[in-house]
């Protein structure tokens, strides 16, 4: 068997320090002027992207290591009582692993189906099923969050229920929810055929 050796230079490239993250609200907001509040009504209060395929769009593609095609990991970091709310991924598959507190992990049209996650805690979520996560203990949990996504994807569609999107356009007006769109942020009632 060849063997790889690689200069620490290099292997510096595939290092994500947590205290040198920025969560992805931030960079969006940079970005594309999205209102952080509207971030934070369809994601955990802060996202850290950790790795994300070469050439990955949207949401995690600052992230501090670029991976291959077909995987991204952020951090989920929620305060007590923090969740993003019902979304389905449309084609990528969503792993999550308890790091520390309690997660609900809900499921189904309306979120009826659920489970807590306690540390150590793993679970996987098919692409098309509606889910969300909600930290159920009394401190600041993190989850880590493993997207599998298909072969030559570049991006991770998010659709949320359409309440979600008339509330963020009632409260920051529609070009709110065009900017959201472009970083694979969808709501149902807006989401049309392929």
């Amino acid at each position: 068997m060849k063997t790889t050796d690689l200069k620490p230079a290099e292997m510096a490239k595939r290092i994500a320090r947590f205290k040198d993250l920025k969560p992805y609200k931030q960079s969006i907001m940079e970005n594309t002027g999205i209102p952080a509040e509207a971030v934070e009504m369809v994601s955990a209060k802060s996202v850290y992207p950790v790795m994300s395929p070469e050439g990955w769009e949207g949401r995690s593609a600052v992230s501090a290591v670029k991976g291959r095609d077909g995987l991204t990991v952020t951090i989920a970091e929620c305060p007590p009582g923090n969740n993003p709310g019902l979304h389905s991924h449309s084609h990528t598959v969503e792993n999550f692993f308890c790091l520390n507190g309690r997660f609900r992990i809900s499921w189904g049209e309306q979120g009826d189906n659920s489970i807590e996650l306690e540390p150590l805690d793993f679970i996987s979520i098919p692409a098309g099923v509606y889910r969300d996560f909600h930290n159920i203990s009394d401190e600041t949990a993190r989850l880590l969050v493993m997207i599998q996504s298909p072969e030559g994807d570049v991006r991770d569609e998010v659709i949320f229920h359409p309440h979600v999107g008339k509330e963020i356009a009632n409260k920051f007006g529609e070009k709110t929810l065009e900017a959201m769109d472009d970083v694979g942020f969808r709501f149902a009632d807006r989401v049309t055929a392929d």
